[in-house]
C-alpha cells in the first residue's frame, strides 16, 4: 500500500509591496505606470524564487538554462516538491544536490511526476521505506526516469538475470535500474562472455558483485581484460573467482602491484594482489622477498 502524502494547494506568500494608500488619484496613473507595477512585483516573486534556490545550494543559472520553465513556475510549486521529497527522509542538504543535479526536478508535479517512482520502489522493488532515501541519495537519477519506459522494464530484465531472493534489488543496488537493460546491461554481459566465460559464470559473477554491471565495457572491461590476459598472463578463470579486479584502478593499483611482483619474480592471487592497502601489500612484498633469499644472515639483519 503506498504511502500518501496530501500537500496544501497553497502556500503564504509574503506581502512584498507597503500597504499605505497612495497620493497619487487612481485617475491620475497613466498606462506606463500600471505595468511597472506588476514587473515589479513579477521581479519580486523571481527573486524570492532565486534566494529559495540560493539557501538549498542550487546554481540558480544553471537551473535557469537547463530547465528554462523554472522562469515562470510559482514558489508554490518549488516548495511541494521539496515537501515531497522531504516526507520520503530525504534531507535538506541532500535535497540541494539532488535539484542541483538535476533542475527538471524543480518544476515537477509530485503526483504525476515523483509518487509514481516511489509507489513503484515501495511496491513493485520492493524497497522498505526506511530504506528510500538510501535509494535516492545513491541515484538521484531515478527520480526524472519513466517507471512504464525504463523502470520497470529493466527491474524485470534483472529478475531474469537472477536478482531475485536473497539476491533481489536493495537500496544498495537500485541504481542499476536506471540502465537500459537491452542497451546497456546486456551488452556488458555478453562482453564478459566473449572473454570465454559461460552465460552461467556471467551471472554469477553480477550477482556476487552488482557493481560491474556500472562499468563501462570500453573505458574498464576491456583495458583490463586486455592487460590482465596478454601482460599478466592470467587465467579466465581466475577472474571467474574474483570478478571484483574489474573495480580496481589499473594505472592506479593493479599495474603498480603487478610490475613490482614481475620485477622481484614473485606471484599472489588476484584477491591478494588488490584487496589489501598499500601498507600491507608493501609488508607482504617484504616477506615474500626474504623468503626466496637464500642466506639467514640478511634475515636476522632484518630482525635487529
Amino acid at each position: 500500500m503506498i504511502i500518501r502524502f496530501h500537500l496544501p494547494t497553497k502556500t503564504p506568500h509574503l506581502i512584498l509591496h507597503s500597504s499605505k494608500p497612495s497620493k497619487t488619484p487612481p485617475s491620475s496613473l497613466t498606462p506606463l505606470h500600471k505595468p511597472s507595477i506588476s514587473t515589479s512585483d513579477a521581479g519580486l516573486r523571481f527573486r524570492e524564487k532565486i534566494v529559495y534556490l540560493e539557501n538549498l545550494n542550487v546554481n540558480s543559472h544553471k537551473a535557469l538554462r537547463l530547465n528554462p520553465d523554472f522562469r515562470a513556475a510559482p514558489l508554490a510549486s518549488l516548495i511541494s516538491v521539496e515537501r515531497c521529497l522531504s516526507s520520503f527522509g530525504i534531507g535538506r542538504s541532500s535535497l540541494g544536490r539532488i535539484l542541483d543535479m538535476y533542475p527538471q526536478l524543480l518544476t515537477s508535479d509530485p503526483q504525476s511526476d515523483l509518487y509514481p517512482v516511489f509507489d513503484f520502489l515501495l511496491n513493485e522493488v520492493p524497497i522498505p521505506f526506511p530504506d528510500l532515501h538510501k535509494s535516492i541519495i545513491r541515484c538521484p537519477r531515478i527520480l526524472v526516469c519513466s517507471v512504464t519506459d525504463q523502470l520497470r522494464p529493466t527491474l524485470s530484465f534483472l529478475r531474469n538475470l537472477g536478482f531475485v531472493g536473497p539476491n533481489s534489488i536493495t537500496c544498495q543496488t537500485t541504481l542499476l535500474l536506471v540502465s537500459s537493460a537491452e542497451g546497456t546491461l546486456l551488452p556488458k554481459i555478453q562482453y564478459l562472455q566473449s572473454l570465454g566465460l559461460s552465460y552461467e559464470q556471467v551471472v554469477n559473477m553480477v550477482i556476487r558483485s552488482p557493481g560491474l554491471l556500472t562499468l563501462s565495457v570500453r573505458n574498464n572491461f576491456s583495458p583490463k581484460a586486455k592487460y590482465f590476459l596478454e601482460e599478466m598472463k592470467g587465467d579466465i578463470a581466475e577472474l571467474k573467482r574474483f570478478p571484483q579486479y574489474f573495480s580496481f584502478s589499473l594505472e592506479g593499483k593493479i599495474k603498480p602491484r603487478h610490475r613490482l611482483l614481475v620485477e622481484y619474480g614473485l606471484t599472489l592471487p588476484l584477491s591478494e594482489m588488490l584487496k589489501v592497502s598499500d601498507g600491507e601489500f608493501n609488508a607482504r612484498l617484504i616477506k615474500m622477498r626474504l623468503r626466496s633469499v637464500d642466506g639467514r644472515p640478511f634475515l636476522m639483519l632484518q630482525e635487529i
